[in-house]
């Protein structure tokens, strides 16, 4: 893992062109709090998944139907899992800028672009994962 690091790095960060200052540190300030909010709106979904979502119809019957279809589990949902772990793990070493914090997004990171990989969503793997590596590398030297 650390040579797949140095890599990006070396291309990320030194043959890349810097972000100012001042967004880095506007990204380093809310990053913990955008880990948050996505582990919050990543939660009705992991509910939904395990068939919470049938406690919300008015009716027995459709919360009956509800029910009835909730347990589905795939390939994605696993992904969903794993993503909210990862991202409940980095919370607090972004709020303490420590590199635990950092390692867990990174790892975030990959698992989403694996994900897109494996679902061919080339998009989301190209331009989504890019995008989100670059702004990580960046901002990787206000993490210790």
């Amino acid at each position: 893992m650390e040579g797949l690091i140095e890599k990006l790095d070396l291309y990320l960060v030194k043959k890349a062109p810097a972000l100012p200052k001042n967004v880095k540190d506007i990204i380093v300030s809310v990053a913990p709090w955008l880990e948050v909010i996505g582990a919050i709106f990543t939660l009705p979904a992991i509910f939904a998944l395990f068939g919470f979502n049938a406690m919300m119809y008015g009716t027995p019957y459709g919360g009956y139907v509800a029910a009835g279809t909730g347990y589905g589990f795939s390939i994605a949902s696993l992904f969903l899992i794993a993503g909210l772990v990862l991202m409940i793990l980095a919370i607090p070493g972004l709020f303490k800028r420590s590199m635990v914090g950092w390692n867990y997004v990174f790892y975030s990171v990959l698992l989403n672009a694996i994900y897109s990989l494996i679902t061919m969503q080339l998009f989301g793997l190209i331009i989504g994962s890019l995008l989100s590596l670059y702004l990580l590398f960046q901002v990787k030297g206000y993490y210790k």
